[in-house]
């Protein structure tokens, strides 16, 4: 392990936290979760941005994409990884892998949230 590479993941994870507790606060949710709608919409974005001008525009180190991607991105919203892991498999022509891990992970991790709290409600 670079440690490095650690330490941008680490002080990045930090401030994406805080920037997604800032943004999801200052929006109001009026029964429906608008501000993590809002930091899983631009977190995506955002990844976009990020990879695309870290592959064809600039030279961005192993250390600084960490930090931005897996870091603030990260921290941020979760989110955006998995739209971009979507996105590759699709590009790589993927598309059952792709609809296999959009279906499965969302479906999936939504059981898993109602297994955990029936697991503590239970106990």
């Amino acid at each position: 392990m670079n440690v490095g590479i650690l330490a941008a993941v680490a002080l990045g994870g930090a401030l994406g936290s805080l920037l997604r507790y800032f943004v999801a606060s200052a929006i109001p949710s009026n029964g429906f979760p608008w501000g993590i709608f809002v930091v899983n919409i631009t977190g995506g974005f955002l990844m976009g941005v990020i990879v695309e001008l870290g592959a064809l525009k600039l030279q961005i180190g192993p250390e600084v994409r960490a930090f931005l991607t897996v870091g603030i991105l990260g921290g941020y919203t979760t989110f955006s990884t998995f739209s971009l892991d979507s996105v590759l498999l699709i590009q790589r022509g993927a598309w059952l892998a792709a609809a296999g891990y959009v279906v499965g992970s969302t479906v999936l991790s939504i059981l898993a949230l109602f297994a955990g709290l029936t697991l503590v409600r239970a106990l």
